[in-house]
C-alpha cells in the first residue's frame, strides 16, 4: 500500500507561528527596546501620561493578538505532528514560517503604515523609506519561504507495509 504524505498542516502550521513571531518581534523589538513607535502614534502621540497610557493599550492588544496567532499555531502543529499521513519537513516548516512572517510585515506595512497611517517604523524625515522597506522586507521573507514550501511540497510517496 502506497499513501501520499503531505506538507501542507505543517506549512499552515508554520505560518500561523510565523505570523505570531513576527508579530511578537514588531512589538518588542521597534515598539519597546527601540521605542519608535507605538500602535497608535501617529493618530495619538505620546507626547503626556494620557496618551501614553493610550498608545500602551492598543500595544497590549497588538500583543494579545500576536498570542493568540502563536498559541493557534502551537495547536495546529502539534494536531499536525499527531497525523500519519502528514510528512514532517524542515523546508516546509521553515518556509512557512517565513511566508507567515512576511506576510505579517507586507500586510502590517501596507494596511498600518500606508492605508490607516497608524503609525510608522521609523517616525520622521525617511519614514516613508523605512514603511517601504518594511514592506519589502516582508515581501522578500515571504517569497523566500514559498520557494522552501514548494521545493518541500514536491510529491513524495513512501510504501507502508500492512500486517498479514
Amino acid at each position: 500500500m502506497t499513501i501520499l504524505r503531505t506538507t501542507r498542516p505543517i506549512v499552515l502550521a508554520a505560518q500561523l507561528l510565523g505570523c505570531g513571531l513576527g508579530a511578537f518581534f514588531d512589538g518588542i523589538l521597534l515598539h519597546q527596546i527601540l521605542q519608535w513607535h507605538n500602535m497608535l502614534s501617529s493618530v495619538r502621540p505620546p507626547q503626556d501620561l494620557v496618551a501614553m497610557k493610550y498608545n500602551m493599550l492598543w500595544d497590549g492588544v497588538f500583543h494579545a493578538f500576536a498570542w493568540l496567532v502563536t498559541v493557534l499555531g502551537v495547536a495546529a502543529l502539534w494536531s499536525a505532528a499527531r497525523r500519519p499521513q502528514v510528512r514532517l519537513s524542515s523546508s516546509a516548516f521553515g518556509g512557512g514560517l517565513l511566508l507567515g512572517w512576511g506576510l505579517f510585515n507586507a500586510v502590517e506595512g501596507l494596511v498600518d503604515h500606508q492605508l490607516l497611517g497608524l503609525h510608522h517604523v521609523h517616525p520622521g524625515e525617511l519614514e516613508q523609506a523605512w514603511d517601504m522597506g518594511f514592506v519589502v522586507w516582508g515581501l522578500a521573507m515571504a517569497v523566500a519561504g514559498f520557494l522552501l514550501v514548494q521545493r518541500a511540497e514536491a510529491p513524495r510517496t513512501v510504501a507502508v507495509s500492512v500486517g498479514r
